[in-house]
Parts: C-alpha cells; structure tokens; sequence
C-alpha cells in the first residue's frame, strides 16, 4: 500500500484514521525539515511512535500538531518493542484536544522554531514571580536554542515548553525572534538533504538509545558544511555513524547500515 502526502493538507490524525480502518500493519515516517518521527500500526492499531527523545503515547502527540512536513507509509514494517496500549479511539481524541490547544497557543507561539529571549526592562519594579516549570525554562534559554532545542535539552515535547512560554511571553517576561536562515547555495542544500537522509538511516538501524550520539554529529557535519567542508563533512559523520552502530548494535547491523548508507550515496 503506498500512501504519501503533505502534513499541510492532510493532519496526521485525518491520516491515521484512513490506515487504520483498513485494518493495515506498518510504519509511518513523518519529516519536518530535520526532524523525523515513525509511527507503527498493527492491524490497524498504532502500537508505537517516535519522535526526538519522545516515545510511546507522548510521541504521538507531539507529532499531531505538526502543520507543516511530510509523510509516508511502508506496509508490512513492524517494530520491535509496543511501547502503546491505548486505543486509537482514545489516542485520536486527545491529540484531538492537543490541536485544539495548540490552536490558542499560536497566536503568541506561531512556530516552534522561534527562539526565546529574556525580555530586560528597567522599568519593571514589581516582583516576578515564576514556578518551578518557568525556573526550568528559564535556564534553558540562552537566545539561540529555539523552542524544539529547549524541548529535546530538558527532554519534553515542543507542545509543553510553548505551553510554559505562553504565559511568560503574555506577561512579557519573553520574546520570541526568528531563527535566522542560512545562507546556502545549491550544493550545500544537497549536502545537508543528503546529510538528514544518512541520519534517518543512522536512527533506524542503531536505535533510539544513541539519539542523542547520532544528533551530534549529524550537528557537527552541518556546521562543516555551511563552513566549506563539504563531502567530507558528511563522510566524517558516517564514519562516527559505523563506530556507534559498531559499539552498539555489532558487526552485522554496522554492514548493514554501511551498505545503506552507500546505496543512498550512490543513488544520489
């Protein structure tokens, strides 16, 4: 069965719905610039997900208010481990709820790409009072991490940390800016498509456990890239790619990964 699409024209809880009904076993991928998150189905029923550091119910959540992305769906890919239990029904609604949320939540939140500032007025001289999720917050903010990167450093979804900001930016403790664009010619773009594409493959074959391995050197390979590097900062990212799958997963999976690895270079 294949099924592919955009998150702008079809959200993702209109999406699950139109598999499971027919009572499918599979794997969703959703893409979203660099992020990727997978949903699993059993004969219809979602069974488990992840996204970034999330997993489970959770996951699932935080990929339903993604307006923006890609999607598609392998059939007949199962996972290893059920990390969900309730119903579809259930997960459905409250995502459901989630989007609804999220809806009031953008009118001061509009992307979770935007980055949080401390806003400083010297003309403020009543006491500011912050609870302990805000203290959190707070030393997290350093006006270059976005919302998502404040989100994967304390290991909650982008949805909770825009929660947390909508009162702070209300009581205009915080602003929010932009993130600046790179500037990127045309190869540099294929680069860091291609780049993306080798780390999708490093998540499934090495797992969740070295997410946070496999984000930093994918990291790394972006900063050589936008500084000139270009091939072989993708090359030194595969390199640390086999020694992690190596370390972790043995010599199989790390020829596995390889050969992967060289087909997409190859085709590319």
């Amino acid at each position: 069965m294949a099924f592919q699409g955009s998150l702008k024209e079809l959200p993702l809880p209109d999406i699950i719905q139109l598999v499971s009904v027919s009572g499918k076993t599979g794997k969703f991928t959703l893409s979203r610039d660099h992020d990727r998150g997978y949903i699993y189905l059993k004969n219809g029923q979602m069974v488990h997900a992840t996204v970034g550091e999330l997993v489970g119910e959770e996951a699932i959540y935080a990929l339903a208010i993604w307006n923006q992305g890609d999607f598609q769906f392998a059939a007949g890919e199962e996972p290893d481990r059920q990390t969900i239990t309730k119903s579809n029904t259930n997960l459905l609604m409250e995502a459901a709820r989630r989007l609804d949320e999220w809806r009031v939540l953008s009118k001061k939140v509009p992307s979770v790409d935007y980055i949080p500032e401390l806003q400083v007025r010297e003309s403020r001289h009543e006491q500011i009072t912050l609870n302990p999720q805000e203290w959190l917050l707070v030393t997290r903010i350093d006006g270059h991490r976005s919302i998502a990167d404040i989100g994967k450093v304390l290991n909650i979804s982008s949805f909770e940390v825009a929660k947390i900001l909508y009162g702070m930016i209300t009581g205009e403790l915080v602003a929010l800016k932009k993130k600046p664009e790179f500037a990127r010619d045309e190869e540099s773009g294929e680069l860091v498509d291609l780049a993306a594409r080798i780390r999708s493959i490093a998540e499934e074959y090495i797992g969740n456990s070295a997410h946070k391995t496999i984000e930093k050197h994918f990291l790394r390979a972006l900063d050589g890239i936008m500084s000139g590097d270009g091939e072989q900062a993708v090359d030194a990212m595969v390199t640390e790619f086999e020694k992690t799958a190596s370390l972790l997963r043995g010599l199989a999976v790390t020829e596995q990964l390889r050969s992967r690895i060289s087909e997409l270079r190859t085709a590319v």
